[in-house]
């Protein structure tokens, strides 16, 4: 009866959302490949330090988030969606081969950057579009379920990586150009397997970041920003993970199969927790996350073996699984129709600008202080967010 009715539960998603998560697990298989393999990449091949790798990968991470904001703005202003959302999927796919024929760290920079605009571009106008043509009782399943197909992706191109890194030698350029050819199938269906809702009789374009707009976004929505800026305080780049996983013994072509672990994870938790979120209070949920998070980063902190590190990574990836889609969630519930586009925008600026601070802070301990300190300042933050959120203060984050 449970399976019967978790796929009674999966079957009453609409097909656009199913679509947008198999786009976002092309893209994410194109994205991983890479991901994966540059923090070593950049050590090894570039001969970048810890704390260099954290300031780029916090400016990468920070820069998605500031596009966020204009594109989910424009596509509340447009009534456009999916077109601004194809345009910043094919900037992804585009940017890869720029890791490929890399000779500097300025170009995988700049190449990195690039990336980032691209998911800036596409991120609010497909969170909110998925919104758009999801029913309200609905919602925290649907997000739960992209996020499981985005994820699917995620742990399906570190995957990939190791068969390419092992039948290459160690090849990171080859595995840069495949990853092209996975980005360009998300872009395809994207452009050619949704059609977008229509603009609603009588809608008047309007500028959605006019003060009286975002003071229309209310004090709960306000909130959750707060929640989620402190959730990025806590989690710094997974870039970490892979710089973990280097120190424990694994081979090089092989570290991409704990990033593999954490997305069987994530993908495997991130539906049911999101529909759990459709029936319960999801401040619990968060909190019960954070303490996943801290239990990760205890073990990250005191185990350099593989095993070890592989469960402190498994343990990062349910963390996830409990809280992103659930975040989503809360943020489509707690802003207005007209303006969801600009309400992702603003909460994704706000949670990107901490995890540039996050990630350099991660950095510097890391090069100053060693990997430990590093896991232990992650899991204080967590404790932090853990006392905002019993605060009393926050939103249920349902209607």
């Amino acid at each position: 009866m449970e399976v019967r009715s978790r796929l009674n539960g999966l079957a009453s998603v609409p097909r656009s959302v199913w679509i947008l998560g198999c786009v976002s697990l092309f893209m994410d298989v194109s994205s991983e490949i890479v991901h994966s393999l540059l923090p070593m990449f950049m050590m090894v091949g570039l001969g970048a330090s810890a704390a260099t790798i954290g300031l780029i990968e916090g400016i990468a991470e920070a820069t998605a988030p500031i596009v966020k904001v204009f594109s989910g703005a424009l596509s509340d202003h447009l009534g456009i969606r999916k077109w601004l959302a194809v345009a910043g999927y094919a900037l992804g796919a585009l940017s890869k081969p720029l890791f490929a024929i890399a000779p500097t760290i300025d170009v995988v920079v700049s190449a990195r950057i690039i990336d980032r605009v691209g998911k800036g571009i596409r991120g609010a106008p497909r969170d909110a579009l998925v919104a758009d043509v999801t029913p309200v009782h609905l919602r925290g399943a649907a997000f739960g379920l992209r996020q499981s197909l985005d994820s699917i992706g995620a742990f399906l191109g570190p995957l990939l990586a190791v068969v390419i890194m092992s039948l290459w030698a160690d090849n990171f350029r080859l595995a840069f150009w495949l990853a092209v050819i996975p980005g360009l199938l998300a872009v395809a269906l994207l452009a050619f397997g949704i059609r977008e809702p229509s603009r609603e009789p009588g809608a008047r374009r309007m500028n959605p970041v006019s003060l009286d707009n975002l003071r229309n976004l209310g004090s709960s929505y306000w909130w959750v920003v707060v929640i989620g800026a402190g959730f990025a305080l806590a989690r710094f780049s997974e870039a970490f993970l892979v710089l973990r996983a280097m120190g424990s013994g694994v081979p090089v072509a092989l570290v991409p199969l704990l990033l593999v672990a954490m997305n069987i994870v994530y993908a495997l938790s991130a539906y049911p927790f999101g529909k759990l979120a459709d029936t319960m209070n999801p401040v619990k949920l968060l909190i019960a996350g954070l303490v996943v998070l801290i239990a990760s980063d205890v073990v990250l902190a005191h185990g350099a073996h593989w095993s070890v590190v592989l469960l402190g990574v498994a343990l990062w990836g349910l963390h996830m699984g409990m809280t992103q889609g659930l975040l989503a969630t809360m943020v489509s519930h707690t802003a207005p129709a007209q303006l969801r586009g600009t309400a992702f925008g603003f909460f994704n600026l706000f949670s990107g600008t901490v995890t540039l601070a996050s990630s350099v802070i991660a950095g510097e301990l890391w090069d100053k202080l060693g990997a430990a300190a590093t896991f232990h300042a992650g899991a204080a933050f967590s404790l932090a967010t853990i006392a905002l959120l019993l605060s009393g203060k926050a939103p249920h984050g349902r209607p």
